[in-house]
């Protein structure tokens, strides 16, 4: 895989994890039980950018109600396959979110860090709640205590990308989950 200056990315070895096909239903079943708060109560839709732009667009269109759609950036990453565990806000709301119900929308919850921080950080700014969504989800690599609203899949703490996910800013494009086997 070659990027926009002709240079290589990572060669990783990777095996599918989660089809496109369970992907797709999953993401219409999460759409569908977040419909039901949609029809009860406003809701704003939280992207965390940037792995969970392609969960966030499909999981979007599922929800059979309008919906407010924001953004959030956040990096925790970095170029590595494990959270760095240091959490930095990249880009911010550009709404007031007082008073109202937050979805925050992830690709991936596999420490809690990043949305204990956003929890707290959001949380300071009085909404009527917060609640998470992660289309993928790793109980077993929590560093605190922390449990979505609405998931996806749980997995094994195995480094994964595609979807959305990538390794170095490669791979988002694939249509499934992989699981990464190792550095070439």
């Amino acid at each position: 895989m070659a990027n926009t200056n002709g240079m290589q990315s990572a060669p990783l070895k990777f095996s599918k994890m989660i089809s496109e096909a369970e992907i797709a239903k999953r993401v219409k079943e999460l759409g569908a039980e977040i419909t039901a708060l949609c029809q009860k109560e406003s809701v704003i839709a939280v992207c965390v950018l940037k792995g969970s732009f392609v969960f966030y667009s499909d999981l979007v269109r599922a929800i059979e109600a309008d919906v407010k759609s924001e953004f959030l950036g956040t990096a925790s990453y970095g170029n590595a396959m494990q959270s760095s565990g240091e959490v930095k806000l990249t880009l911010d709301l550009t709404t007031s979110i007082e008073g109202k119900t937050v979805l925050l929308v992830e690709d991936i919850i596999d420490t809690g860090l990043t949305m204990d921080f956003l929890t707290k950080t959001l949380a300071a700014r009085k909404p009527k709640k917060i609640l998470t969504c992660s289309l993928l989800f790793k109980p077993d690599a929590l560093k605190v205590d922390f449990k979505p609203d609405y998931v996806g899949f749980k997995i094994p703490s195995d480094f994964v990308i595609g979807y959305g996910l990538d390794y170095q800013g490669f791979y988002r494009n694939l249509p499934y989950i992989a699981r990464v086997e190792s550095l070439n």
